[in-house]
């Protein structure tokens, strides 16, 4: 038969998919004939979110990585199953259903937007998978089965806003990604904007492959506010504070944004259009403990390509090392036994300090830092020490109810 080119490029399509799809299995160091221990990984490392998904990888190996030096656990290596997800929500859905059932993971660390948490932890859920998402949100997932380790709204978006509004007035002007964490991260700016005495005049949302921001900056040029509250999210997004500059309002309205630097863009923006960008995380690669300063070198030693390392990351590095806790603390990979012990008290001193779990939420009670960008880095200009998911205690009480698997919608 004929080799059509139409034929060739299907075929060459399919190849394509496939290895990208391949599973990646990291080095688990010398064990013998010791049955692993098997992390599943979800991460993109292609696509728009990219930026941020690799040093979540990167991050996840090193822990890995140390485990295993220190003699793995339970005396078990541990072997990591990695699929790039390519930010795209059909690849997570896929994936997951493969770690479960295919790969038989031990515990799966994943996801970056909550689209993609909300597509794979009912998976995780059905097949009695310990799910770790190690990402800041918008609050409120409430699942005994899965343990969030970044932040949420009231420990970082609730010391941004008034820090924002103190420095450039109370009349804002807020823009997010089309989905549920810019939908509900919008409607805490807009609380903590009117707890600070402040009104938001607009509230526009974007999908996220909208690229063209051009109509938005006229209508807020038109609307005059005092301040731009940003929960743009991904690559595509990144266009908007480009546009802004080139139609000459940067420095006019200060801007604040829960996600800006998450794909790198303090280093891939030029200081004109980034510089004194306000930002609230978890984490900052700048951060000069001695605990920060090893875990980037490491990275950067291993991964000299590597984009900037984010909450994202450290949370990765954290939430790999507070499950190991847990294991060790069980003396088993068994799941129940696993997160009765993460429920008791676990502890990390990471690179971003001392991260506690929250038993009634899952959460972390974690530090938060409020930082500003100058000449394309991050200056951290405040710290706050043991900050609580308070957002999500309002809601959620696995104590009291240890069979919900809901992601509540906070009652502001």
């Amino acid at each position: 038969m004929p080799f059509s080119r139409r034929r060739f490029l299907r075929h060459s399509a399919l190849a394509t998919t496939t290895l990208i799809a391949a599973p990646a299995v990291f080095r688990s160091g010398a064990f013998g004939a010791e049955n692993p221990i098997v992390v599943g990984s979800l991460h993109d490392q292609s696509g728009p979110i990219a930026a941020s998904g690799t040093p979540m990888v990167y991050a996840l190996q090193l822990a890995v990585d140390e485990i295993n030096a220190g003699g793995g656990l339970l005396g078990r290596p541990l072997k990591v199953i990695h699929y790039d997800t390519q930010s795209n929500i059909q690849m997570y859905s896929q994936f997951a259903q493969q770690l479960a059932v295919k790969d038989k993971v031990d515990v799966v660390h994943g996801g970056i937007t909550s689209a993609s948490r909300e597509a794979v932890r009912p998976t995780f859920d059905r097949f009695k998978v310990l799910y770790f998402y190690n990402v800041l949100y918008e609050g409120g997932v409430c699942d005994r089965n899965t343990f969030c380790t970044g932040t949420t709204p009231a420990q970082t978006v609730e010391k941004l806003v008034p820090s924002a509004m103190k420095k450039a007035g109370k009349k804002a002007y807020i823009i997010a990604a089309d989905y549920n964490y810019g939908q509900i991260t919008a409607k805490w700016m807009t609380k903590y904007v009117k707890d600070n005495g402040g009104e938001v005049l607009s509230t526009d949302f974007f999908p996220l492959d909208v690229t063209n921001f051009g109509t938005t900056i006229s209508k807020i040029q038109a609307a005059k506010p005092d301040l731009i509250l940003s929960a743009l999210v991904g690559g595509n997004h990144t266009a908007f504070y480009r546009q802004w500059t080139s139609a000459g309002m940067k420095g006019k309205i200060p801007i604040a944004s829960t996600t800006f630097g998450l794909v790198n863009e303090p280093t891939t923006l030029d200081a004109a259009e980034s510089d004194s960008i306000l930002g609230a995380y978890g984490y900052f690669e700048e951060l000069t403990t001695p605990a920060s300063k090893s875990f980037v070198e490491k990275i950067k030693k291993a991964h000299p390509d590597s984009p900037y390392v984010s909450e994202l990351a450290a949370c990765t590095y954290e939430g790999v090392m507070l499950w190991a806790a847990g294991v060790k603390k069980a003396a088993s990979i068994d799941r129940m036994k696993v997160i009765a012990a993460l429920e008791d008290g676990i502890a990390f001193d990471g690179p971003s300090g001392k991260v506690s779990l929250d038993k009634p939420t899952h959460h972390t009670t974690r530090n938060a830092f409020l930082a500003e960008v100058k000449d394309r880095k991050w200056s951290v200009l405040e710290s706050y020490s043991d900050v609580k998911p308070a957002d999500t205690a309002s809601v959620c009480d696995l104590v009291k109810n240890p069979n919900d698997t809901k992601q509540y919608i906070i009652n502001l």
